[in-house]
């Protein structure tokens, strides 16, 4: 499992998470890859690409899992 840290803010958008840990080549691949179904926030399909993600969140995509942590 892989950890995100939510420096500085309370949320990150579903579609910049998978972006940033590189886990999709671009934006649009992230938006493709969300509205097709196959990411998983909490355990649920989420269709939405500018879900917001909060700490406590799992993001489940391919073999990857995802915890997203508060500061510090």
């Amino acid at each position: 499992m892989t950890t995100f840290e939510l420096s500085g803010h309370d949320h990150i958008q579903l579609n910049q998470l998978l972006k940033l840990l590189n886990l999709v080549d671009s934006g649009g691949d992230a938006n493709q890859t969300i509205v097709s179904g196959q990411v998983k926030v909490n355990g649920k399909t989420e269709l939405q690409k500018r879900k917001k993600l909060f700490a406590g969140d799992r993001v489940y995509f391919q073999d990857q899992e995802v915890e997203i942590i508060g500061e510090g």
